[in-house]
């Protein structure tokens, strides 16, 4: 079975190339065991959305907003390392 992709789509119009690729870094370094493929995918209009496998784990348009990064790395995490701990990322949580 192939490792999972993740893509994040971001809005060139809205230089957010920078962002994406924060996100990119982020949760490369915490799932480098588990992710087979991170891609960063130029888009338009405010877009930004982030996949995995194609299944969308946060769209900007529909979340209203970026998502927190310990959100994210817990959605990325339930689908790729269910049951593994993220440390810090998860303090405070319910």
């Amino acid at each position: 079975m192939p490792a999972p992709r993740l893509e994040i789509t971001y809005c060139t119009q809205c230089r957010w190339l920078l962002r994406a690729g924060w996100t990119a870094q982020e949760l490369l370094t915490t799932f480098a065991a588990d992710l087979g493929e991170v891609a960063l995918v130029p888009g338009t209009g405010g877009v930004f959305t982030v996949r995995l496998d194609g299944e969308t784990l946060w769209d900007r348009r529909e979340q209203g907003g970026f998502p927190e990064l310990p959100e994210l790395k817990r959605l990325v995490r339930d689908r790729v390392a269910p049951g593994r701990s993220l440390g810090h990322s998860e303090k405070g949580t319910a």
